[in-house]
């Protein structure tokens, strides 16, 4: 699939999405303010996707995804997904609902139990703080690009984050951590996600963490 392909529908930018805010129960009571981490994702990015280009229509979707994730905690007011269908899952692990994702967050239902992270002893916001911690000028995400689709979407993806923070008792070492990964999104006819399947290296993502800094004194 070429980055020049377009499609008739289009996706909103994530900004668009929060300047629209109607009635929305966010989890703080306000939405997200992105601009410091925007300006981060600005200077670092690597890929500027055609404007309408199946490309930039996966990223804006993602990302919406991503905020509606984190922020909202009324599944049915998430605009990215078909609600009573839509199921994720890492890894060809368990699927989870929408609703999962508000009660657990997505770092617990990624990352789940190992030895350097235990999702069961995580709540929502214990793994948020947590993260943020370790990345406080974000944890960004963009799209590398659309391999096929749709209505079955293959595309190829990157977080990434300085580690200037603590990562639990792990002083930072200031490196760029990266994961690259694989996702294949099934969405509708008027591109909502009915399910994702998310494919990365878990481990090396948390070896990154634990292996370049000292654990912090007590």
């Amino acid at each position: 699939m070429s980055e020049t392909q377009k499609l008739p529908l289009q996706v909103q930018p994530r900004e668009k999405v929060l300047a629209e805010d109607n009635g929305v129960e966010w989890r703080d009571g306000k939405p997200p303010d992105y601009s410091h981490t925007n300006a981060f994702l600005e200077k670092e990015r690597q890929y500027n996707h055609a404007q309408g280009s199946l490309n930039e229509i996966a990223h804006n979707l993602v990302r919406t995804f991503e905020m509606e994730a984190s922020f909202k905690t009324n599944t049915q007011q998430w605009i990215s997904i078909v609600t009573d269908k839509f199921r994720m899952s890492t890894n060809g692990g368990k699927e989870y609902s929408a609703q999962d994702i508000v009660e657990q967050g997505t770092y617990n239902l990624f990352l789940e139990d190992s030895d350097y992270y235990r999702a069961s002893d995580e709540t929502f916001d214990s793994s948020y703080n947590l993260f943020h911690t370790a990345f406080p000028n974000g944890f960004h995400w963009e799209l590398i690009e659309v391999i096929a689709g749709p209505p079955n979407v293959v595309f190829k993806w990157r977080h990434w984050g300085t580690f200037t923070g603590t990562y639990q008792d792990y002083q930072p070492t200031g490196e760029t951590i990266e994961v690259v990964g694989l996702s294949i999104a099934k969405v509708t006819d008027d591109l909502k996600l009915e399910s994702v399947e998310h494919f990365f290296d878990t481990n090396n993502f948390l070896t990154k963490l634990t292996s370049g800094g000292c654990p912090v004194s007590h």
